[in-house]
């Protein structure tokens, strides 16, 4: 791409970044891109373009920090909308089994695209639409049928499933995170960073938990009220629904990567010889804890978010 595709954001006021990368991006024709240049990760802008935009833009990073990013921001050609990894899983959850075996995140970035997301980490494409067509042929799912469920009572679910297992499951994590920490440390010191890393995962999900109950969860029961009694969209501190949906699909994906970065150190939870019930216990309660976030996030990103995003717009016409 030429020098003069390159919008160098570095040098635009703060307030005026994002609208200028907006007007930019639609004054483009279908197949048109540009690259941005910034001296932070513009992951933000991402989500606020998904939200505003919609699937319509392929998103590659070109240099990705510490002291500079680069993005190319390309609009899709029309007929080119592939679905995402999270609306496959969307609509049939047990697709997730597949991703979850090949290592692709469904719910954290459940929003790229399976083309995309495949060729990042190199794996044949047409393998993974082979895994993923034997089980349409299955025939219909069983189970929860989450798409079908009002976005009050969704809400409602996620709270008495997932936030309330979450807040169950930090305190013991914590404490025996630390310990097996101080016992195993020594010989296995990749223990004190696992205990670290949930340290710092505890504290965020516990201020995540927090806002969505909230701010976020009873403004989208206001909107499900208004659309049922027939009355105008509820006024919010926060302007569109997007805004906080944004900071949440972003702090979701910040728990992501760092129980990411657990399983990495962890080997995948591969224990050792010498490890003794606690340190048994540790692995399995953080491969427990890892698939309720994959399930939580599933149903708030791929699911009950944009579908609050919809509800919004049919209140607004």
């Amino acid at each position: 791409m030429e020098t003069a595709d390159i919008l160098n954001v570095t040098v635009i006021e703060p307030r005026l970044k994002h609208p200028t990368i907006f007007d930019k991006f639609d004054s483009m024709n279908p197949g048109q891109g540009f690259i941005i240049h910034n001296d932070h990760d513009p992951k933000p802008l991402y989500y606020q373009l998904l939200a505003e935009r919609g699937q319509i833009f392929n998103w590659e990073y070109l240099a990705n920090g510490p002291e500079v990013w680069q993005v190319r921001i390309t609009k899709r050609q029309d007929g080119e909308d592939e679905i995402t990894v999270g609306e496959l899983v969307a609509k049939d959850f047990r697709k997730a089994q597949v991703f979850k075996k090949l290592g692709i995140d469904f719910c954290c970035g459940g929003k790229k695209t399976l083309s995309e997301v495949c060729d990042k980490k190199g794996i044949d494409i047409h393998k993974v639409e082979a895994e993923l067509a034997a089980i349409d042929k299955q025939g219909q799912a069983s189970g929860q049928n989450f798409q079908s469920w009002e976005l009050d009572f969704l809400s409602d679910y996620v709270i008495n499933t997932h936030h309330n297992y979450v807040r169950e499951s930090i305190p013991f994590l914590t404490e025996i995170s630390q310990k097996v920490a101080r016992v195993h440390g020594d010989r296995h010191p990749e223990l004190i960073k696992v205990a670290e890393v949930f340290a710092g995962i505890a504290h965020d999900l516990s201020m995540h938990l927090m806002k969505e109950e909230n701010i976020l969860f009873p403004y989208i029961k206001e909107m499900v009220l208004a659309k049922k009694t027939g009355q105008p969209l509820p006024e919010s501190h926060f302007g569109q629904v997007a805004n906080p949906i944004n900071v949440m699909e972003m702090e979701h994906e910040g728990a992501g990567e760092d129980l990411s970065e657990i399983r990495q150190l962890t080997n995948d939870y591969e224990l050792p010889a010498d490890a003794c019930t606690s340190y048994r216990i540790l692995f399995q309660k953080l491969e427990e804890f890892e698939n309720d976030l994959f399930q939580h996030v599933h149903l708030e990103n791929n699911i009950l978010f944009p579908k609050s995003l919809e509800l919004e717009k049919s209140l607004k016409n």
